[in-house]
């Protein structure tokens, strides 16, 4: 009896123990995983939210996964017109650190409404959306981190400068803060490293505007894509990114970037954009992240962290465009690293 009195003892204490949050504040796998009352339950974390346009109503898609009341981030994915299916690496990283996080695919992408409306396409309106999404799911300054990648990162230092106040920290991931000199890149730096045959012929296709000509999307994607956006033969790219190009949206993605992510083309609604003198109003705690082979110039990523007020750069040296694929492990430690120095107040 004194043995079993002995052994309940243990199990209570083991039970108390895995119910109470860490001495950092990061919950348990009890508390995280504990979604009663939540009003996403039933679920299983996915919220259909009503946002608001000036041509009218619509709903975009979210998931939640897991709880943590000091660290919530909100997924912004690229595209513009790609989907949250970019980022579902972040399952094997996220939960094992207590991380609560959210999936979200902006108006016109493949799990949220697409309406066919090209006066919707414009930064402002998408980054009201952010901030209607971000009011619904009741994210603010004592736990909010916006993620955004690519047109993510663009979306995501658009809503800094209007919106900073209700932001903890931000992540700007893959992303320049001038398009202009974006294509500068790419058609100085990173095209001339193409095969002379091949830069030839892709170049021959732009002059001529053929951007829809099969070939032209043959040679970019084999040898573009599979050196600057995700370094594996195309075979090998992971189910997820597959289906993220598989459910791209081309009429929001074609009108602001262009036919392909070789630069910003074919009259594209994002190509002046440029930000570089506002980066300096970035107050809060700001990631920027590049990788070696990325599609964006890796100096200018750098410069970014240094010129925001409160900074750091993150360089993956074996990564791309999508280096939370293709050097994984960089990425991740280094963006789970910065949620939790600023969460300690240690950024």
């Amino acid at each position: 009896m004194k043995a079993l009195g002995s052994l309940l003892k243990i199990c209570v204490l083991a039970a108390v123990a895995g119910c109470s949050p860490g001495s950092d504040g990061t919950p348990t796998l009890a508390t995280y995983h504990d979604n009663a009352g939540r009003v996403d339950e039933l679920t299983g974390g996915v919220r259909m939210i009503d946002i608001t346009t000036p041509v009218g109503d619509f709903k975009v898609w979210t998931k939640r996964v897991g709880n943590n009341p000091r660290i919530k981030v909100l997924l912004l994915h690229g595209g513009p017109g790609a989907t949250h299916e970019l980022w579902e690496c972040l399952d094997s990283y996220f939960p094992p650190e207590g991380i609560e996080y959210y999936y979200y695919d902006q108006l016109g992408s493949y799990y949220s409404d697409q309406p066919s409306d090209t006066t919707l396409w414009t930064i402002e309106r998408f980054v009201d959306e952010v901030e209607q999404v971000r009011q619904a799911l009741g994210l603010n300054a004592d736990n909010f981190y916006l993620l955004g990648q690519s047109w993510g990162g663009i979306l995501a230092m658009e809503y800094a400068f209007a919106h900073q106040e209700h932001l903890k920290g931000l992540i700007i991931s893959n992303m320049m803060a001038s398009a202009p000199e974006y294509n500068q890149y790419a058609m100085e730096v990173l095209g001339p490293q193409m095969a002379e045959e091949v830069y030839a012929e892709i170049m021959a296709f732009e002059e001529a505007e053929d951007y829809s000509n099969p070939r032209y999307l043959d040679l970019v994607t084999r040898h573009y894509y599979t050196e600057h956006v995700l370094r594996m033969p195309l075979e090998e790219w992971p189910n997820a990114i597959n289906r993220t190009f598989s459910h791209l949206n081309p009429e929001v993605y074609v009108y602001m970037q262009g036919p392909s992510e070789f630069g910003i083309k074919g009259g594209a609604t994002l190509t002046n954009w440029d930000v570089k003198d506002r980066l300096r109003e970035i107050a809060v705690p700001t990631l920027t992240i590049g990788a070696t082979h990325d599609t964006m110039d890796t100096e200018h990523m750098e410069w970014m962290a240094s010129e925001v007020q409160n900074g750091r750069f993150l360089l993956c040296p074996n990564g791309s465009h999508i280096s939370q694929f293709d050097d994984q492990q960089t990425y991740v430690t280094g963006v789970i690293q910065f949620l939790r120095d600023v969460d300690r107040g240690e950024f």
